[in-house]
């Protein structure tokens, strides 16, 4: 005949034991944990300092459209305004790591935007130009009412109410046509 017996937790390690450990912990002084656990905590600061956070730069710039100037002239503009600012954002700042630029043009009354820059601080510091890293936008030439005009008047007959439009003079004649 074999007996069995159950293994209880509390049998396992006797009750004595555990209040030994339980009284030495209490007599432990909180100023020998703080001694050991400062040095401790500046060691591994020092070992391993805490990761560099790195961050995109979001620009957001508007100019807005000279008499006389077409096109062409704003989109280099806008080139030259994206090209300042993204110098500006990596010399301002050494975590950020990309810059993200968006310039819009303001054009009697309409705004669209024109070009996008994103570009990282590698790419910027191998070749910094704007040209190379921008994003045209196709629809902003007709969205800035830059279309091909016959009259001297910039804005379209459809957002100018009829009211408002001269209305044709009709000549009067006192002769009757004659048949």
């Amino acid at each position: 005949m074999s007996k069995s017996h159950a293994h209880l937790p509390s049998s396992i390690i006797p009750f004595s034991v555990i209040s030994q450990i339980a009284t030495r912990i209490r007599t432990v002084p909180l100023v020998v944990l703080l001694i050991f656990t400062v040095p401790i905590w500046l060691l591994s600061e020092a070992i391993a300092p805490e990761v560099v956070r790195a961050y995109t730069a979001r620009v957001d710039l508007a100019i807005d459209r000279l008499p006389e100037e077409n096109y062409e002239t704003i989109l280099r503009r806008a080139e030259a305004a994206a090209r300042a600012a993204a110098q500006r954002s990596f010399d301002q700042d050494i975590l950020v790591t990309d810059v993200s630029i968006i310039v819009s043009v303001q054009s009697y009354g309409a705004i669209a935007p024109v070009l996008t820059l994103e570009v990282s601080r590698s790419q910027w510091r191998t070749r910094p130009d704007a040209q190379r890293w921008a994003a045209y936008f196709k629809t902003a030439r007709s969205l800035l009412l830059f279309e091909k005009q016959t009259t001297s008047n910039p804005v379209p007959a459809a957002t100018t109410s009829p009211a408002a439009l001269p209305q044709p003079i009709k000549p009067t004649t006192t002769e009757k046509p004659t048949d």
